[in-house]
């Protein structure tokens, strides 16, 4: 029929005639064949609008329909749409045509941009035909079995009803429920919003035959509940099974990885106390907790071994369940205090240490003495190279070197022994005791080394300062010594990071107002630290103290400070980073930066970054357009591959300090990952005209290179070889041979054990590692701030742990070459250079002799060949052979061909890029609880039987913690020592002799 149609003339004629059949005929066939009709029938627009607005019931939808045709064929969506909600139903969504899939796609964008308008309180009311179509189009997804289609779209506009519906209709549940989390982090912008999509999953999950605990406690702490996951948590532990109370240890390990310190300390106050203890018994367990929490020395073994007896030994007589329960509570309070975990990755660091102290020497050595600057980087260097790892072997072998440090120097190295020691709760007071100020403002030894040990004991404790805030609180208060009162004021900060303690505050708020600018900085920065993402008043009175003060080092250090209040904050953030980005000092607008930088961290929202690239372009000051290109580092490192394309123009800038900020927002974007385009960026600024630009190149690609192996990507050795040159090369810069050795250590970082990780493995973002390095990126202003990076550390170690939390001997498969992911090779003392042999002159006469010579040679040779093999067979081959054998030695040239895969051994070491390639055996002993790649995983012991071999021993702790008194630092030098020495195995210098000819 379509064949004998070629024009509407005809048809658009009966549309003037008066019996409505002739029309209704007249309107379904033009609707047939408007796709080729449309230039003619456009000529009677009018007419067709006027049978919808005028014309019977049955001539309306139909007109409708034939008009938003002809307007979409005349390229008008908005009008198109207009009457296609007129066609009602005769608008079929599930006709496939490109006219219904622009208009379906036009009215779902309308219908999301009304529900977000609806939602802020600025729209009109949603015309329900819209809300019927988009309604209908869900309804198709879901019977067609599109379900994350219809998730996203019930996302996209705001339907919570129907993502509910589709979420529970769908035929995978919990895959469903995992890809929603995984949207609401990477796709919803509005951090109210998020919440209520994630309360909608945390009630569907909860509905569920089988709630999955794990994703519920994640969306939880998201949420910030944490009385809700404790009662989970005491579910779980009450529980008769052992693999419930696994799961309750493994949601305490997934939370930790989290370091978000005030909340785990609510879920571990808010769990329930043992039910059946009389009055007398009661107190026993938690008080025993509360006053080892209170004493600064505390041992984590104690609380952690000696509790649990106590408890039990008042339970015997008693209900057995609830002794089981009480054993289980005190293990959970030990991981939700951190203190486990901080435990086993202390053993791992230390038992896997791989640092190589010839790289230290080389770079000691060739660091002029006089230079301070770069012997301060060799201290920060080896700090970093051996952060957690407890090893302290190069600063004691070299103690002479170290003591010409003087001033902040000192203060640097002292709080270098923080890093070292970090997360060595235990000993770490008693470790820094010789440095400390000995009983009231300053003892005998000098202010800086006294402000460094209190600026250590914040490094050790960082984000676990139960036990040493008081303390530090003390030190705070009885000193009027600038440099003690900034060391204490940033070891403060970082013990109580998040806490949001209103009595410390008030500390450091007093030493804030004595307007002494070094103290005054470090108090600023301190009260961001222990406010961060509390959104606190307090930030509008740091605001206006910055204001009244003189001292640039205040300002500073409060914009820092208030910039790490609104951290996560997101939208809530907005009029106070507006308040700063207008400001008129440029300091006040560089901590506006970091405020866009850290409310909108991870969240790759546009709206932070058009500011943030507004203000990289347009800014007057240096200052503050480099802070605005680096915050966008922060913004987008939950999508790392993004970073390159966004800063690849920036980093060709004119401007030097955009330059050194491109190379920094790629450095922590992409820390870790090993991306080739970051790399491909940073390799030009490498050599670049300006010192500092190349400072920021070097430290960026250590970052985005820490644990990548030369094996996977070429281009690392040739950067450690770079490196080497930069640091031996005498002419070289300050600035950037300064950049070359903390390269050099946080390449090697953590005994080349540790990444830099910002998100955890369930996408929450790490405080303490985000925080870290914000305060690391201020080192351009104040060096001792680099000792922050060690904050942003993550482990890269698989630790599987069973019911007891010891770490059994359990085996699994790498499937992926081992000399992809292997440890760098250890730099060998370079041979000294022997002269070049030139070639000996010849005479004619003695070469034709050596031909005769060998002639009767080669006929000797011939003779007692055919002599021999009468006699002795075997014997002229022999000595052949051996000929042979020192001419060309074949076994060396035979190389082992690479195996295809690998066993690791329970704790392992799994780097980021080798997590894809972890499988665990099918006929193992121990199966994990979760199916993670890394980090803290609970197994489930399938012959509990049996008995059970341990990996790490206690002996292995007490190897680390073998320190007491002031003693301590030398007995922990000595126990590290030999740990170094069985890692390194480097051999002894020869005994000195006398050389004679």
């Amino acid at each position: 029929m379509a064949t004998l149609v070629s024009s509407a003339g005809a048809l658009l004629a009966m549309l003037g005639e008066d019996h409505p059949s002739l029309k209704l005929h007249a309107l379904s066939h033009l609707n047939a064949f408007a796709h080729f009709l449309w230039p003619e029938i456009s000529t009677c627009i009018p007419l067709l609008e006027t049978l919808y607005e005028e014309g019977e019931t049955a001539e309306r939808p139909l007109s409708a329909l034939l008009v938003s045709k002809i307007f979409y064929y005349l390229g008008e969506p908005d009008d198109s749409l207009r009457f296609a909600l007129g066609a009602g139903s005769l608008f079929d969504v599930s006709e496939d045509s490109d006219y219904v899939r622009t208009l379906l796609d036009k009215a779902i964008d309308e219908y999301a941009s009304l529900r977000n308008k609806t939602v802020e309180g600025n729209a009109d009311k949603i015309d329900s035909r819209l809300e019927a179509i988009v309604e209908r189009m869900l309804e198709k997804c879901i019977l067609d079995g599109r379900y994350q289609q219809a998730i996203g779209m019930a996302i996209e506009c705001r339907r919570l009803d129907k993502l509910e519906e589709a979420i529970t209709r769908s035929d995978n549940v919990h895959g469903s429920l995992s890809y929603c989390i995984n949207l609401s982090h990477s796709y919803v912008n509005r951090r109210e919003y998020r919440q209520e999509v994630l309360r909608l999953l945390v009630r569907v999950y909860q509905k569920l035959a089988s709630p999955d605990y794990l994703s519920i406690c994640q969306c939880l702490m998201f949420l910030n509940e944490p009385v809700v996951v404790a009662n989970i948590l005491e579910k779980l532990l009450r529980s008769e099974k052992t693999d419930d109370a696994l799961m309750a240890f493994q949601i305490a390990f997934d939370l930790v990885e989290n370091e978000h310190q005030a909340f785990l300390l609510t879920v571990r106050d808010k769990l329930p106390k043992l039910r059946s203890l009389s009055e007398q018994v009661q107190p026993v367990p938690e008080d025993l907790v509360s006053a080892q929490n209170e004493n600064a020395t505390a041992s984590e073994d104690v609380q952690m071994t000696d509790g649990a007896p106590a408890s039990s030994r008042s339970l015997q007589e008693m209900d057995p369940t609830e002794n089981i329960y009480a054993e289980r509570l005190t293990r959970i309070k030990g991981i939700l205090s951190g203190e486990t975990s901080i435990q086993l990755t202390l053993q791992f660091l230390y038992s896997h240490n791989k640092s190589d102290l010839l790289i230290l020497k080389t770079i000691k050595q060739s660091v002029e003495m006089r230079n301070s600057v770069c012997h301060s980087a060799t201290i920060y260097a080896n700090a970093i190279m051996h952060a957690g790892t407890t090893v302290d072997t190069f600063l004691r072998e070299n103690l002479d070197w170290l003591s010409r440090a003087t001033n902040w120097a000192k203060f640097s190295a002292t709080a270098g022994l923080g890093v070292i020691h970090r997360g060595h709760l235990q000993q770490g007071r008693s470790l820094m005791a010789p440095y400390l100020p000995q009983g009231g403002a300053g003892g005998g030894g000098s202010p800086y080394s006294e402000g460094g040990a209190l600026y250590a004991l914040g490094l050790i404790h960082a984000n676990h300062g139960e036990g040493i805030k008081q303390f530090l609180r003390d030190s705070l208060r009885s000193t009027n010594v600038e440099v003690i009162q900034h060391g204490a004021c940033l070891g403060l900060g970082l013990a109580a990071l998040g806490t949001a303690d209103e009595d410390i505050f008030e500390d450091i708020k007093n030493v804030l107002y004595t307007d002494s600018a070094v103290a005054g900085e470090a108090a600023g920065i301190a009260m961001g630290l222990l406010m961060v993402g509390t959104a606190s008043e307090k930030a509008s009175e740091m605001l206006a103290y910055a204001h009244e003060t003189q001292h640039e080092k205040i300002i500073r250090g409060i914009a820092l400070g208030i910039a790490l209040t609104v951290y996560g904050r997101e939208e809530e953030a907005d009029t106070l980073i507006e308040q700063m980005t207008r400001d008129q000092d440029p300091i006040l607008r560089y901590g506006g930066m970091y405020a866009l930088a850290l409310a909108y961290r991870g969240t790759s929202n546009n709206k932070a970054i058009r500011q943030l690239l507004h203000f990289a372009v347009s800014d007057v000051s240096d200052d503050v357009r480099r802070t605005a290109v680096l915050a966008l580092g922060f913004v987008m490192y939950s999508e790392p591959e993004q970073t390159p394309r966004i800063v690849s123009l920036l980093s060709e800038s004119y401007n030097p300090h955009v330059r050194y900020g491109a190379a920094l927002a790629v450095g922590i974007s992409c820390a870790g990952t090993g991306l080739s385009e970051a790399i491909s960026l940073l390799e030009p600024l490498t050599s670049d005209v300006v010192d500092f630009v190349r400072q920021g190149a070097l430290i960026a690609m250590s970052m985005v290179m820490v644990q990548i192996s030369e094996a996977s990507d070429s281009r690392v050795g040739a950067f450690r070889r770079q490196l080497e040159k930069i640091i031996l090369d005498k002419h070289e810069d300050t600035m950037s041979k300064m950049g070359a050795i903390l390269a050099s250590g946080i390449l090697d970082a953590g005994g080349r054990n540790v990444t830099i990780r910002l998100l955890s493995k369930s996408m929450h973002d790490k405080v303490t590692a985000v925080v870290g390095l914000a305060v690391f990126s201020q080192f351009w202003y104040w060096y001792p701030l680099i000792y922050f990076i060690s904050l942003s550390f993550s482990p890269t170690a698989f630790i599987g742990l069973n019911y007891d939390l010891k770490v059994p001997k359990f085996e699994f498969l790498s499937h992926a070459k081992p000399s992809l992911f292997e440890y760098p090779k250890p730099t060998t003392v370079p041979t000294a250079t022997s002269t070049v042999k030139l070639p000996t002159a010849v005479l004619s006469t003695s070469l034709k002799a050596k031909a005769r010579a060998k002639k009767e040679e080669q006929q000797k040779a011939i003779a007692e060949k055919s002599a021999g093999s009468e006699t002795g067979k075997g014997k002229a081959p022999v000595e052949k052979d051996m000929d042979s054998m020192q001419v060309d030695p074949p076994t060396e040239k035979k190389t082992e061909p690479d195996p295809s895969f690998e066993i690791l051994t329970n704790p392992a070491r799994v780097v980021p890029a080798q997590e894809k390639y972890i499988k665990f055996l099918e006929d193992s002993r121990y199966v994990p609880v979760k199916l993670a790649p890394s980090g803290f995983v609970l197994l489930r012991n399938l012959h509990p039987s049996e008995p059970e071999i341990l990996s790490l021993t206690d002996a292995l702790s007490s190897a680390v913690s073998t320190t007491s008194g002031s003693a301590a630092p030398v007995q922990q030098g000595s126990a590290a020592a030999s740990g170094a020495m069985a890692v390194d195995e480097e051999p002894q210098p020869p005994q000195p002799f006398e050389y004679t000819s």
